[in-house]
């Protein structure tokens, strides 16, 4: 058994602000408890510490919050971040397939899935739902290095047996060898599995049934692919399933839309189609770098607010323009205004760790710095740089939290710790 504390100032938002008003809990200077990489006590320095004399305590100086969470990145695309002048279904023929095709070499795989997860560790990050690509040891290659990590990663074969060549499966691969991928990783270590459709046009309807089925059989495993992103794609949505009430329902009928579904992007959905995903508990990974990047539109976060629709943030890299989520954060902020919402810094906060982690089905195990909960936390460095220096001497925490999310970065990770463990991610 191994129990340590961490003291310092520490910030989370376990719950929605919007539903929640009392959500945000700060202890300027707080004690977090940790006994094998489980938080057993979270509070005031002043009170904790009578209680856990015998247990060593490390100061950690800065902000201390949850690790955050990645709620939709592309590991493959990695290589081909910012790539010049397309929008999106240009883009991914031009930059992207070609990039995905390399990874049918597993060393390639093993290599580039090691650069992802330590540039997701150098940001802060600490869960993810990626994206990898429709070879089946992509996953495999994602899984074993997350495992060496001990990081809480979810990932799932691609299915697209309508993709170009030396990309395309079959619907019956996809069928086995998501099967198998499940049954192969299933219960080890911090690890989840998801159903991973690239996008409808991509898959037939063939496919698409058996990726309905698959989420049936295995009521442990999430759906997670790309709804509603741009428009071009949203009108080829249309021409190919007449039927459809929209983009949505395209998935809905065959048993895509429901509480695991996770859905990327979402910025031209209609009310019927957001009635539907509140309704059904599905939710969106809100992606603004990678909206602006590709020109495809701001998310409108009143109106998922209106339905009640679950949301979480992602960076979307490679379409996304960096790894960070304070970046991120910072990001969504503007893209909100666009659109005349004003996104509250601590909301932007939860939407970056328990938002992303009720989104992914795992708030049980972190996003909240709870007692019970994993012990994955960041500090932040509010004077990390000059300028965040400047304007956060002085600041309230309101204040100093929005600068961190505007003007911060990479920069602003003083350290990164998973299961109350530094990890090294220079």
């Amino acid at each position: 058994m191994t129990i340590r504390a961490f003291r310092g100032d520490i910030l989370s938002v376990a719950h929605d602000p919007l539903i929640c008003p009392d959500a945000v809990r700060h202890e300027p200077d707080g004690l977090l408890v940790v006994e094998d990489g489980i938080i057993v006590a979270r509070g005031a320095y002043a009170d904790l510490a009578p209680v856990h004399a015998d247990v060593p305590v490390e100061t950690l100086p800065g902000l201390i919050v949850p690790g955050f969470i990645d709620a939709h990145v592309h590991y493959p695309q990695m290589d081909r971040i910012a790539s010049h002048g397309e929008q999106l279904l240009d883009w991914l023929d031009r930059h992207i397939f070609p990039a995905e095709k390399a990874f049918a070499d597993r060393s390639h795989a093993d290599l580039v899935a090691g650069l992802f997860l330590d540039e997701l560790l150098r940001n802060g990050t600490t869960s993810a739902l990626v994206f990898p690509t429709v070879h089946a040891h992509s996953v495999d290659a994602l899984f074993d290095a997350a495992l060496a990590r001990n990081m809480r990663i979810i990932s799932g074969k691609v299915l697209m047996d309508l993709g170009p060549e030396g990309l395309a499966d079959t619907p019956e691969t996809a069928r086995t060898e998501s099967e198998a991928l499940i049954g192969r990783w299933r219960g080890k270590g911090r690890l989840g599995y998801a159903v991973t459709p690239r996008f409808a046009l991509t898959s037939s309807d063939t496919q698409l049934h058996i990726a309905g089925a698959l989420l049936a059989t295995h009521p442990d495993v999430l759906l997670h692919t790309h709804l509603a992103e741009n428009e071009r794609e949203c009108a080829a949505v249309a021409a190919r399933f007449l039927d459809a009430a929209d983009y949505l329902d395209a998935y809905d009928r065959f048993g895509l839309v429901g509480a695991r579904s996770v859905f990327a992007h979402g910025i031209h959905l209609s009310d019927r189609a957001c009635a539907r995903m509140g309704e059904s508990g599905a939710g969106i990974a809100v992606c603004p770098t990678s909206n602006l990047f590709l020109g495809s539109g701001f998310f409108d976060f009143s109106q998922a607010a209106r339905h009640g629709i679950k949301l979480g943030l992602g960076t979307d890299v490679g379409a996304g323009t960096s790894f960070s989520m304070l970046y991120t954060a910072g990001i969504a902020y503007q893209a909100a205004l666009m659109r005349g919402h004003r996104l509250d810094p601590f909301r932007a906060l939860y939407l970056a760790t328990a938002g992303s982690a009720a989104l992914l089905h795992i708030g049980d195990k972190v996003g909240g710095l709870l007692p019970g909960q994993e012990a994955d936390f960041v500090v932040l460095d509010p004077a990390a740089t000059p300028l965040l220096a400047r304007r956060t001497a002085d600041a309230d925490l309101a204040e100093r939290l929005f600068a961190l999310q505007i003007l911060g970065d990479d920069r602003a990770v003083a350290g990164t710790y998973i299961m109350g463990r530094r990890v090294d991610c220079a």
